[in-house]
């Protein structure tokens, strides 16, 4: 069980525990906006009742120029997040203007198969004090990845796993057993984590197009609060195959007062479907 739960007081109409919970990553696929159009709609929802729910815009690496070239012109500032791999998330550190803050990267560190061990130890000199997280394939050497990054956030770095949801190919969407066994290994080390891709909406389905059957961010998140009260694997791989929204939602009720466990949060490529979902589901009300 949790020994304690920090309460939040946040003057908004966004519940604590939902805080930070989208990264904005309007300029990846499916969506793939443009430099221009991903500006305008972050703004938009950062300037919206929601604001509290995004963090900061993730974007390529490989766009940085252009982007701190829109930056300079329009005299505005930013928080980011960096994606890409490692070298070019290297490179566009070391181009990076003074009116991007970048608050985190965001980098793969082996392929499926591989080991993840020498992508890290990479990982880490790039991070080099700065928050990151590492995307961990849920394959071979993925304990002892976990080690190692539980360790180093021990020691005082700030990085944690990054795991892969879904994507172009079936084998990029973990089943509930798999994902569940990562939150469960994730809370025995005291290890947050992060997700990407295929968390389009609140519940678990099939995608009609691809056949796919992608996750629901509210059985991640009612699947983590489970895993931080001590719950089994076996029992978080049931929150998270559920299609039952009653007793998600319920769970997810009682803990909205309470900071999140666990799950860091993810990237969307639509703020608004998650926020919709949310709204529909009764967890986040605009003001009146």
């Amino acid at each position: 069980m949790r020994a304690s739960v920090r309460l939040l007081n946040v003057p908004n109409s966004v519940p604590p525990l939902l805080v930070d919970l989208l990264d904005d990553a309007a300029m990846f696929p499916p969506r793939g906006a443009s430099i221009n159009d991903a500006l305008d709609g972050h703004r938009e929802a950062r300037s919206s009742w929601y604001a509290p729910l995004v963090g900061p815009l993730l974007v390529p690496a490989d766009e940085v120029g252009a982007l701190w070239s829109r930056l300079r012109d329009s005299g505005d500032r930013l928080s980011i997040g960096l994606v890409g791999p490692l070298t070019v998330v290297a490179g566009a550190l070391a181009a990076a203007g003074d009116q991007v803050d970048v608050k985190h990267i965001e980098a793969p560190v082996a392929k499926r198969g591989e080991d993840p061990m020498p992508g890290l130890a990479a990982f880490r000199t790039i991070a080099a004090g700065r928050a990151g997280y590492a995307e961990v394939p849920l394959t071979w050497g993925l304990l002892a990845a976990l080690d190692t990054l539980a360790g180093a956030r021990a020691a005082g770095e700030r990085i944690a796993p990054k795991f892969r949801t879904g994507g172009l190919a079936a084998e990029l969407f973990p089943t509930p057993v798999e994902l569940a066994a990562v939150i469960c290994a994730c809370r025995d080390r005291d290890l947050p984590f992060k997700l990407t891709a295929g968390l389009h909406h609140a519940l678990r389905h099939t995608d009609p197009e691809t056949g796919f059957l992608h996750h629901g961010f509210l059985n991640v998140l009612a699947g983590s609060i489970a895993a931080a009260d001590g719950a089994e694997a076996a029992d978080v791989a049931e929150v998270l195959a559920t299609t039952d929204a009653v007793p998600l939602v319920e769970t997810v009720r009682g803990q909205l007062a309470a900071e999140r466990p666990l799950w860091i949060g993810y990237g969307t490529c639509s703020i608004a479907e998650p926020v919709d979902d949310m709204r529909r589901l009764g967890l986040l009300l605009p003001p009146a």
